[in-house]
Order: C-alpha cells, then sequence, then structure tokens
C-alpha cells in the first residue's frame, strides 16, 4: 500500500476547498487545509490527527507567502500535492475598472498562487515527484463582459501552469505533473452574489443598459447553476490519486469539468482552429527570403 499523500490547499473555507478536505481524509491521505480566518475552519472540519489547519491570506506578499511554505513542510516532512483554489472574482466592466483593480484580482488569482508553487518546488523537485493542482475557470476560455480582469487572471494561471509543465519535462522532472481545472459554474455556499458587480462613484451612463443586464444576470444565476461541487471534488481527488473514475487513464494537463466548461474550451479550440485554416496559406509564407 502506497503511503498517505500530503495535501496542501488554499482556500478551504467554501466552495471546492471546503469539500475537497473530507474527500481527502475520507481516502486517507493528509491535508494541510489553509484559509484567510483559520477560526471558521475549525467550526467547519472535526479533528484529527491527519488535518493541520494553517492561517494563509494568498494575496500575501511572496516573502510571507514562502514563510507559510516552510511553516507548512514541518507538518509532516513534505507535501505531494498542492490545490492552489483560493480565489475570487471581480465583477466590473473594463472602462469601469482601475490598474489598482487589475492588481488586486491578480495578486489574489495569479501571483499569490504562483508564489506559492514556487515556493513549494523544491521540495518536490528534492524527492523527483509531486502534483500542483491549479484551479481555473472556463471563464478564461470565453470571457464575458464583467469578468475580463478575473478571466485574464485564470488565464494568466493557466500559461504559467502550462509553461512550468514544459519547463520540469525539460529539466527531467517528469514526475512533477501539473493539473489544470477549468470548472464550470457549480452550486456552492460561495454564491455569485457574495462578489457583487462593482460600479464606480461616476459610472459612464454609456454602460448602464449592459450593467443593468449583467446584474440581472447575477441574480437569475445564483445558486441555481447547475454543477453538482461534490460529484467535481470527488473527480479531481480521482484523477490525482489515479482510481475511480480516472483508474486507467493517461495523465493530462487539463481537466474540464462540467458542459459549460467542454463547451466553451471547445468553441474557442474551434474559432482558433477556424482562424488558422482561413489565412494559413498567407500566414505561412511571411519568411525572409
Amino acid at each position: 500500500m502506497d503511503p498517505p499523500r500530503v495535501w496542501f490547499i488554499t482556500g478551504t473555507s467554501s466552495g471546492f476547498g471546503r469539500r475537497l478536505v473530507p474527500s481527502i481524509l475520507r481516502r486517507g491521505d493528509k491535508v494541510i487545509a489553509t484559509a484567510r480566518n483559520i477560526q471558521s475552519l475549525h467550526h467547519i472540519f472535526p479533528p484529527t490527527d491527519n488535518l493541520q489547519i494553517l492561517e494563509l491570506d494568498i494575496s500575501s506578499d511572496e516573502a510571507t507567502i514562502k514563510l507559510k511554505a516552510q511553516q507548512a513542510l514541518t507538518f509532516w516532512g513534505k507535501i505531494d500535492v498542492l490545490v492552489n483554489n483560493a480565489g475570487y472574482s471581480l465583477k466590473i466592466l473594463v472602462e469601469d475598472a482601475t490598474l489598482a483593480d487589475f492588481q488586486t484580482q491578480f495578486q489574489t488569482n495569479f501571483y499569490g498562487p504562483a508564489a506559492l508553487t514556487n515556493a513549494l518546488l523544491p521540495q518536490m523537485r528534492s524527492r523527483k515527484e509531486g502534483t500542483v493542482v491549479m484551479i481555473g475557470s472556463r471563464s478564461s476560455w470565453n470571457p464575458i463582459p464583467a469578468l475580463s480582469i478575473y478571466a485574464a487572471s485564470k488565464a494568466a494561471l493557466r500559461v504559467y501552469s502550462e509553461t512550468l509543465a514544459q519547463e520540469l519535462s525539460a529539466s527531467r522532472f517528469p514526475n512533477i505533473r501539473l493539473l489544470i481545472v477549468e470548472p464550470s459554474g457549480f452550486r456552492t455556499e460561495q454564491n455569485v452574489l457574495g462578489y457583487p458587480m462593482q460600479v464606480p462613484t461616476s459610472p459612464d451612463p454609456a454602460y448602464d443598459s449592459l450593467r443593468a443586464r449583467i446584474q440581472a444576470n447575477l441574480e437569475a444565476l445564483d445558486l441555481n447553476q447547475s454543477g453538482d461541487p461534490d460529484k467535481a471534488v470527488e473527480l479531481i481527488v480521482d484523477v490525482v490519486r489515479g482510481e475511480g473514475q480516472a483508474e486507467g487513464k493517461d495523465w493530462s494537463l487539463y481537466l474540464p469539468l462540467g458542459r459549460d466548461a467542454n463547451q466553451d474550451i471547445g468553441t474557442k479550440c474551434g474559432k482558433m482552429l477556424t482562424a488558422v485554416k482561413t489565412w494559413r496559406e498567407v500566414t505561412d509564407h511571411l519568411d525572409i527570403e
């Protein structure tokens, strides 16, 4: 029997993170569960020898995140699986946003996860094995109005992960695996209106009707998402452990979750292929002669 894996999961007070912890513990693995407010975690998760709780704000600076990573390693001496799950969605129109809005969203959804991953990779490389799971979003494949900054942060996380996977493979660390999870909308207590649409103090009236339509759509969607988060997290754990629904399947860098994700990713790839076919006979001949 393989020894228990040690999982480090960010953002476990709600959403996928909250559901991943009990799923992993039931399978005999160990979990380091993190959140900004650890008091809530003590109420959510019953105490057990296989669970450690660590305070972590993923929007912290790089030095703080490095210290938290080192603290996590003192619990069981290793991290086998890192799940970068913490994040939020800023809902704001492009022209309503300031540079500070971009920076705040990217700090939580991209810079923090990248810093944590970089802090934990050396111990994975020293053992020549490990798994890094990035919770992305289908929005990075099909961005919609008011989600441009959120979608951009998730797209950045995906490209970072794709490149990291190549660098690890090229450096002879094939057993350090990346998994980019691209979920559809799932019904959790982290509801859509938990992060309402942001509107500036003096909004441009040219966008008033669009703002109203977006807000109405958000209210209609709230707690009506079709995705079952319990099914989603069970599949994620299956994939990482190579069992259950994932038994016998080859490892893939990508894991789309849900019909909407499958459709959006397929549509985006189809559009790109169409563009390639449309222009290839011209753009293939742009080399210096």
